[in-house]
Protein backbone atom coordinates (compact mmCIF):
# COMPACT_ATOMS: atom_id res chain seq x y z
CA UNK A 1 0.00 0.00 0.00
CA UNK A 2 1.30 3.45 -0.92
CA UNK A 3 0.74 6.73 0.88
CA UNK A 4 0.54 8.73 -2.36
CA UNK A 5 -2.51 10.79 -3.13
CA UNK A 6 -4.14 10.17 -6.53
CA UNK A 7 -2.52 13.37 -7.85
CA UNK A 8 0.95 12.42 -6.54
CA UNK A 9 0.62 8.95 -8.04
CA UNK A 10 -0.25 10.29 -11.50
CA UNK A 11 2.45 12.97 -11.30
CA UNK A 12 5.01 10.24 -10.50
CA UNK A 13 4.06 8.13 -13.52
CA UNK A 14 3.90 11.21 -15.80
CA UNK A 15 7.35 12.47 -14.78
CA UNK A 16 8.86 8.98 -15.04
CA UNK A 17 7.22 8.48 -18.46
CA UNK A 18 8.85 11.65 -19.76
CA UNK A 19 12.20 10.60 -18.27
CA UNK A 20 11.71 7.09 -19.76
CA UNK A 21 12.57 5.76 -16.29
CA UNK A 22 10.86 2.35 -16.28
CA UNK A 23 11.52 1.38 -12.66
CA UNK A 24 10.23 4.71 -11.32
CA UNK A 25 7.27 4.58 -13.74
CA UNK A 26 6.24 1.15 -12.44
CA UNK A 27 6.27 2.38 -8.82
CA UNK A 28 2.97 4.16 -9.53
CA UNK A 29 1.10 0.99 -10.58
CA UNK A 30 -0.63 -1.78 -8.64
CA UNK A 31 0.51 -5.36 -9.30
CA UNK A 32 -2.88 -6.17 -10.86
CA UNK A 33 -3.24 -2.96 -12.92
CA UNK A 34 -5.43 -3.19 -16.01
CA UNK A 35 -5.40 -0.93 -19.06
CA UNK A 36 -8.26 -0.37 -21.50
CA UNK A 37 -8.58 1.52 -24.77
CA UNK A 38 -12.12 2.85 -24.88
CA UNK A 39 -14.70 2.13 -26.16
CA UNK A 40 -13.47 -1.50 -25.87
CA UNK A 41 -13.77 -2.99 -22.38
CA UNK A 42 -11.33 -5.86 -22.94
CA UNK A 43 -8.03 -5.12 -21.16
CA UNK A 44 -5.11 -4.29 -23.46
CA UNK A 45 -2.58 -4.83 -20.64
CA UNK A 46 -3.04 -6.73 -17.40
CA UNK A 47 -0.53 -6.75 -14.55
CA UNK A 48 2.61 -4.80 -13.77
CA UNK A 49 4.79 -7.33 -15.65
CA UNK A 50 2.81 -6.65 -18.85
CA UNK A 51 3.28 -2.92 -18.32
CA UNK A 52 7.03 -3.40 -17.83
CA UNK A 53 7.40 -5.40 -21.03
CA UNK A 54 5.22 -3.08 -23.14
CA UNK A 55 6.85 0.16 -22.03
CA UNK A 56 10.38 -1.29 -22.25
CA UNK A 57 9.87 -2.74 -25.74
CA UNK A 58 7.43 -0.30 -27.37
CA UNK A 59 7.65 3.09 -25.66
CA UNK A 60 10.72 3.94 -23.60
CA UNK A 61 13.04 2.82 -26.41
CA UNK A 62 11.80 5.74 -28.56
CA UNK A 63 14.14 8.73 -28.12
CA UNK A 64 11.52 11.38 -29.01
CA UNK A 65 8.87 10.02 -26.65
CA UNK A 66 7.27 12.52 -24.32
CA UNK A 67 3.83 13.43 -23.03
CA UNK A 68 2.67 17.02 -23.04
CA UNK A 69 0.02 17.76 -20.43
CA UNK A 70 -2.80 19.95 -21.74
CA UNK A 71 -5.14 19.68 -18.75
CA UNK A 72 -5.53 17.59 -15.60
CA UNK A 73 -8.69 17.01 -13.54
CA UNK A 74 -8.83 15.26 -10.17
CA UNK A 75 -12.18 13.84 -9.01
CA UNK A 76 -11.82 11.80 -5.83
CA UNK A 77 -9.61 8.80 -6.61
CA UNK A 78 -9.73 9.43 -10.38
CA UNK A 79 -7.32 11.62 -12.34
CA UNK A 80 -8.00 12.53 -15.97
CA UNK A 81 -5.21 13.85 -18.17
CA UNK A 82 -5.65 15.46 -21.58
CA UNK A 83 -2.31 14.89 -23.30
CA UNK A 84 -0.42 15.14 -26.54
CA UNK A 85 1.93 12.17 -26.99
CA UNK A 86 5.02 13.01 -29.04
CA UNK A 87 7.46 10.57 -30.60
CA UNK A 88 5.16 7.76 -31.74
CA UNK A 89 4.74 9.04 -35.28
CA UNK A 90 4.96 12.16 -37.37
CA UNK A 91 2.38 14.22 -35.52
CA UNK A 92 1.53 14.29 -31.81
CA UNK A 93 -1.31 12.00 -30.77
CA UNK A 94 -4.10 13.61 -28.76
CA UNK A 95 -5.53 11.43 -26.02
CA UNK A 96 -7.31 11.49 -22.70
CA UNK A 97 -6.12 9.10 -20.02
CA UNK A 98 -8.25 8.29 -16.98
CA UNK A 99 -6.37 6.82 -14.02
CA UNK A 100 -8.28 5.13 -11.20
CA UNK A 101 -6.19 5.00 -8.02
CA UNK A 102 -6.83 2.49 -5.24
CA UNK A 103 -4.69 2.23 -2.09
CA UNK A 104 -2.31 4.86 -3.46
CA UNK A 105 -1.49 3.05 -6.73
CA UNK A 106 -2.89 3.17 -10.25
CA UNK A 107 -5.27 0.22 -10.54
CA UNK A 108 -7.05 0.94 -13.83
CA UNK A 109 -6.13 3.03 -16.87
CA UNK A 110 -8.63 4.03 -19.55
CA UNK A 111 -7.22 5.56 -22.74
CA UNK A 112 -9.58 7.60 -24.88
CA UNK A 113 -7.99 8.30 -28.26
CA UNK A 114 -8.72 11.60 -29.95
CA UNK A 115 -10.27 11.61 -33.37
CA UNK A 116 -8.00 12.81 -36.14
Amino acid sequence: MSNMTPLQCVELQFDAYNARDLSRFLEAFAEDVQSFRLPEMTPTLTGKASYAAFYAEQRFNRPGLRAELINRIVVGNTVIDHELIHGLGGAPIETAIMFVIENGLINKVFAIPGKS
